[in-house]
């Protein structure tokens, strides 16, 4: 090729005289605001120390892995379903709080006999309320994290549909979704039946609770948590410790 005619064609952006231009790296905009607003049930919300059963929530251990630029309010509440967090005003206050992201795990007592106040159907309301969460959470301009209720440490574990109905809501809206469902199952396995029992909260009467963690199974459920959350929301890496 003659030498005019080569810069005629580097002109008209025929030919380049560049090698192949590095892939483009996406930017991630900053949180509206440093805080997470943990929305959920009794294995997630804050419990009193002097509580008889030992029992802690995951959510209790959540603030450990931040540094102090960033507030965690941990409002979830023992017996609350997707329902009754609304109809009681607890989801309407969580948003008062001005939420940069949103972390939200139900399930447990949505899955209570149908006569219970508190249950829903996984296939019908329980998809509903789950999308009123995500879209108002967006409305305030914060990030929503659906996280699956983890596992029942029981033969048989009815929340695999709860689970599943999550899976498929932020599918559908293209949310971010921790599986702690899949992730607590794995877990259990691990263990094995002896292993387990140390992360249950004994109840009084001596038997074990198949729901609920004391202080080293409600950290075990959090480390699960946070080994998916960064890679869900990574806006919050700048805040990690």
């Amino acid at each position: 090729m003659k030498f005019p005619i080569l810069l005629c064609a580097l002109a008209l952006g025929l030919i380049s005289c560049r090698t192949a231009p590095m892939a483009a790296v996406a930017e991630v905009a900053p949180l509206g605001s440093p805080t997470i607003v943990i929305v959920g049930d009794s294995t997630v919300c804050n419990w009193p120390l002097n509580d008889n059963l030992h029992r802690e929530g995951w959510g209790m251990h959540i603030r450990d892995y931040f540094k102090d630029n960033l507030e965690v309010l941990n409002l979830a509440a023992s017996g609350r379903s997707t329902k009754t967090f609304i109809t009681e005003g607890r989801w309407a206050a969580a948003l008062e709080r001005v939420p940069g992201v949103v972390l939200i795990q139900f399930g447990h007592n949505d899955s209570h006999a149908p006569t219970n106040p508190e249950a829903t159907n996984a296939a019908t309301d329980f998809r509903t309320y789950l999308r009123q969460y995500i879209d108002e959470t967006r409305a305030e301009g914060a990030i929503p994290v659906l996280i699956t209720p983890m596992c029942r440490r029981t033969a048989t574990d009815n929340l695999q549909p709860y689970a599943d109905a999550m899976k498929a809501v932020a599918a559908e809206k293209k949310v971010a979704l921790i599986d702690l469902h899949a992730s607590s199952a794995k877990l259990y396995a691990q263990l094995g039946p002896e292993g387990v029992k140390a992360l249950e909260a004994k109840l009084a009467n001596g038997d074990y609770d198949s729901t609920h963690f004391n202080a080293a199974g409600a950290k075990a459920m959090a480390k699960l948590v946070m080994d998916e959350l960064p890679a869900a929301v990574p806006q919050l890496k700048p805040y990690l410790k």
